[in-house]
C-alpha cells in the first residue's frame, strides 16, 4: 500500500516506524456503549461504559487515549491491559460517517504509526473529510503493552543466523537461535504472552466501537489486518460496517500451507523483478533471463553464505541479511531501482544496500534499537496456529516442497517457518473458514503477483465470507490500496463513502 509511503503493510507470517506519543493533559471524554446503540457482553459492562480521556499527542492534528480492556476475556476480574489509540478527526467539508479504524498489518505493526505517519495524511481526501480517522495499537504492540524478546546486540545476532543449515551443526545453533528467542519472550513478556491472539485483539476493537460511539464498525485492514478484519466480522457480524480487507490472508490454511504459499508469493514477486531486471542496464543479475538471474541470486547467496562480506557497519553482510534485504525490496516495485543498486553492491563486497534493507524490514534504528515488530509477529503468529513443523526432521522432508515453490527463498522460507515449535505458550487458534454470516458486503481487494498475500488468498477469503465482493489489481507489489491504482481508489472509496461495493470480480490494471 505505498506509492513511497511513509509506512509499508507488512505479512510476516513466516517468520523469521512510529512517532512518540507525549502525555499532554486535556480532551474530553467519549459516549458510553448506550450511545452505540449496543449492549455490552456479559461481564464487560465497565470497559463497555468506561470514559475515554483524550490529550494533544504531540503531533499536529492527532489526539491520543489509553482504553483499558480485559488481559483474559473469559475472566474480565483477573487485570486490565491498557491499550494506546489515536485519532485525527473528520475534515470536512460533508456530514462524518463515523470512525475508521485502520491496520497496516504485521502482526507487530504499529496502527499508531501507520495513521500518524500515513494513513490519517494520505488516505483519499474525501474520506478523510468524512471520517474520523482512528488507530489502536494491538495488545503486544508497540504502544500497547508490547511485547519484549531480545535486546539490540541480541537481536543483531539472531538475525544473521544461517536460515538455510547445511550441515547438523548449522542445524543445531539454529534451532538454539529460536529456542533463545523464544525464551527471551517468556522471560520478558510471559504475562501478557497468552493474550494477544487475534481474537482478544478483535474483542478490543468492538470495546472501542462502542466508546467512540459508532453503531457498527468501520474499517480498512490490510496485509495480516484482513485477518484481524474478518475474524472481528465473524465475531460481531451485526457490528460488521464497511470493511474493506486488502492483501488478504485466508483463515482456512493451516501454517505450513501459509508458509509455502507465501514462499511461492515471494518467488512470483522476484520473477516479476528479475524479468524487469534484465531489461535495465544496470541489472546486477545478467541481462539475458529471468532463470538466469534465479541463478546469479542464487550464487550470491551461497557466496555470501561462505564469505560474508562489510558493510560499513559492525555487522557483516551474510546469506540471511542479504535474503532479507532482497525480501524487503519484494513488497513494493518502487523499490526494484534500490534492490539492483544494493545487489550490484554486495557483488563488488559493499554489503550496506542491502543491510539498509534488511534493517528496514526488522524496523532496525541507526542506534541499534529495534521496534518491537518481530517480537510482537511472532507472539502473535504462534498463539493463532499450531506451529508449521515440530522440530528439524519435520523441515528437511518439507524443503523439497518450498523449493519446488521456490528455487531461489524455498530452502530458507522452510527452515524459518520452525520458529513457533520452540514457542512457550500453546496455540489457542485453528485454521477454520471464516463466514461472518449476517454481515453487510465486505469488500476483500487482491493483487494478483502480491509476494506476501498470494492472490489465491483474497479469492479464498471473498469465496468463505457470506457477504465478500472481490476487488482484483492486476500488477505488482504488496496490497493495492492508495498505491496508484485510480480504479481501485474509486471503488474502495465509493463503498467508503457510499457503502456500495463494485461488482464482485471487478478487475482493476
Amino acid at each position: 500500500m505505498e506509492t513511497r509511503r511513509l509506512l509499508r503493510t507488512f505479512a510476516l507470517g513466516i517468520g523469521t516506524a512510529g512517532l512518540l506519543v507525549s502525555g499532554c493533559s486535556g480532551g474530553g471524554s467519549s459516549p458510553n456503549a448506550s450511545a452505540a446503540g449496543t449492549a455490552a457482553p456479559e461481564g464487560l459492562s465497565s470497559y463497555y461504559t468506561q470514559k475515554l480521556s483524550w490529550r494533544d499527542c504531540g503531533v499536529e492534528g492527532f489526539e491520543c487515549t489509553t482504553m483499558k480492556a480485559p488481559k483474559d476475556y473469559d475472566k474480565p476480574d483477573d487485570g486490565d491491559i491498557d491499550l494506546a489509540v489515536s485519532r485525527k478527526k473528520a475534515t470536512g467539508p460533508g456530514k462524518r460517517i463515523g470512525s475508521l479504524l485502520v491496520n497496516p498489518g504485521g502482526p507487530g505493526g504499529s496502527a499508531i504509526g501507520y495513521l500518524q505517519g500515513y494513513a490519517a495524511l494520505g488516505y483519499p481526501a474525501p474520506v478523510r473529510a468524512r471520517y474520523d480517522m482512528v488507530a489502536i495499537d494491538p495488545r503486544g504492540v508497540a504502544r500497547s503493552e508490547p511485547v519484549e524478546c531480545l535486546t539490540g546486540k541480541e537481536m543483531d545476532a539472531y538475525t544473521q543466523v544461517d536460515q538455510t543449515p547445511d550441515d547438523e551443526a548449522e542445524v543445531r545453533k539454529l534451532t538454539a537461535a529460536f529456542k533463545k528467542f523464544a525464551a527471551g519472550c517468556e522471560k520478558r513478556s510471559g504475562k501478557i504472552l497468552p493474550y494477544v491472539s487475534t481474537v482478544d485483539t478483535a474483542r478490543d476493537m468492538d470495546v472501542l466501537r462502542a466508546l467512540l460511539g459508532d453503531e457498527k464498525l468501520n474499517y480498512v485492514g490490510a496485509s495480516y489486518g484482513t485477518f484481524l478484519g474478518a475474524t472481528y466480522a465473524d465475531l460481531y457480524p451485526k457490528r460488521a460496517g464497511r470493511l474493506v480487507l486488502d492483501g488478504a490472508m485466508d483463515p482456512s490454511l493451516k501454517a505450513i500451507d501459509m508458509n509455502r504459499d507465501q514462499t511461492a508469493g515471494f518467488e512470483g514477486a522476484f520473477q516479476s523483478f528479475a524479468a524487469d531486471c534484465v531489461k535495465q542496464p544496470d541489472c546486477p543479475l545478467g541481462t539475458t533471463s529471468t532463470e538466469d538471474a534465479a541463478a546469479a541470486l542464487k550464487r550470491l547467496f551461497t557466496d555470501l553464505d561462505a564469505n560474508p562480506v562489510p558493510t560499513g557497519d559492525d555487522r557483516e553482510l551474510g546469506e540471511a541479511l542479504a535474503t532479507t534485504g532482497v525480501i524487503a525490496a519484494m513488497y513494493d516495485e518502487a523499490a526494484w531501482p534500490q534492490l539492483r543498486e544494493a545487489l550490484a553492491g554486495a557483488q563488488r563486497s559493499d554489503g550496506s544496500g542491502l543491510l539498509s534493507l534488511a534493517d528496514s524490514y526488522y524496523e532496525r534504528e541507526p542506534d541499534g534499537k529495534y521496534a518491537n515488530l518481530m517480537f510482537a509477529n511472532a507472539a502473535v503468529n504462534c498463539l493463532d496456529l499450531p506451529p508449521a513443523f515440530d522440530g528439524p526432521d519435520a523441515v528437511e522432508k518439507a524443503v523439497p516442497d518450498f523449493e519446488k515453490a521456490s528455487p531461489v527463498f524455498g530452502r530458507g522460507f522452510a527452515w524459518a517457518s520452525l520458529n513457533c515449535a520452540y514457542w512457550p505458550t500453546e496455540a489457542t487458534g485453528t485454521p477454520h473458514p471464516t463466514k461472518a454470516r449476517g454481515t453487510a458486503p465486505i469488500l476483500v481487494v487482491g493483487t494478483t503477483r502480491d509476494p506476501a498475500t498470494p492472490y489465491t488468498w483474497s479469492e479464498s477469503l471473498a469465496g468463505q465470507l457470506s457477504s465478500g465482493t472481490l476487488l482484483t489489481y492486476e500488477g505488482d507489489g504488496h496490497t493495492a490500496y492508495g498505491r496508484g491504482s485510480d480504479c481501485v481508489d474509486t471503488a474502495v472509496n465509493t463503498y467508503l463513502l457510499e457503502g456500495t461495493p463494485p461488482r464482485d470480480g471487478k478487475k482493476c490494471t
